[in-house]
């Protein structure tokens, strides 16, 4: 029973803890704001009326779908170039001997720093940022999946081999799995990276998306409230995608790979 109502409370705490802190933070805003008499801060309730006259210019979810297809297409390339990619270099040691160089080369260098070359070689497009979601997301992921095969456990290896499985059924069945769990972790990591690209992106290299919308706001009258409302959407939008994510972490072929928490 106690056990039981352990669960139950900490499942609640879930959803009341956040929501406490969060309007805490509101609170300490707008007193911070009225006691300081700021006129560039705006306050809670100015940020609600900017994201209210957002959606009523219909600028709002126009903005947030540019931004929203800039990553998925960029991020979607990385993971779909840098999962497979990670696993060969981390399973072929000639391999990651031959690449990693220049891997850790490249890996360092910031996307913000691609920018004049994205603009020069795409214009401004959309696939300017896409480009450079690409580049901030794939290091990541494929180095996370590097490390998950080369720090996997041998007792899988050698337990797969007593069952015959060889090739690409061993690299399917087993490394593959076995591998998810660190690669997922890369993925949320990277997604967070591709998020914060994607708005620094948008403020030069396009005319739209969140990103154009803070810029834009600032240029046109220094419009604090829409950007913050702007930030605000940022935020929201990088909770939900994360939280996406961790779904994944609830499938079987993953959850086998994290440790107990009960």
């Amino acid at each position: 029973m106690e056990l039981g109502g352990e669960k139950t409370v900490n499942g609640k705490s879930r959803i009341v803890l956040p929501l406490c802190v969060g309007v805490a933070v509101l609170l300490v805003w707008h007193i911070a704001v009225r006691i300081s008499h700021s006129y560039l801060t705006p306050t809670p309730l100015e940020v609600l009326r900017g994201i209210a006259e957002l959606i009523q210019k219909g600028l709002l979810f126009k903005y947030m779908a540019a931004s929203l297809f800039r990553v998925t297409c960029g991020f979607m390339l990385a993971v779909v170039i840098g999962v497979p990619a990670g696993l060969l270099l981390g399973w072929f040691q000639l391999a990651f001997q031959a690449f990693n160089p220049m891997l850790q080369i490249l890996r360092p260098i910031s996307p913000i720093a691609w920018i004049p070359l994205a603009i020069s070689w795409f214009g401004i497009s959309d696939a300017a940022p896409i480009f450079l979601i690409f580049l901030a997301s794939v290091f990541p992921i494929a180095v996370s999946a590097i490390a998950a095969v080369q720090n996997m456990q041998p007792v899988y290896l050698r337990a797969a081999r007593n069952f015959g499985l060889s090739g690409g059924e061993l690299f399917r069945q087993v490394i593959f799995r076995a591998s998810l769990p660190q690669i997922i972790t890369g993925i949320r990591i990277a997604l967070g990276v591709a998020w914060l690209v994607v708005v620094a992106a948008e403020m030069i290299a396009v005319n739209s998306g969140l990103g154009y919308l803070i810029i834009d706001a600032r240029n046109a009258g220094k419009r604090y409230d829409l950007i913050v409302a702007g930030m605000v959407m940022i935020g929201l939008i990088g909770l939900v995608l994360d939280l996406i994510v961790r779904q994944l972490e609830k499938f079987d072929e993953v959850r086998w790979g994290y440790a107990s928490r009960e």
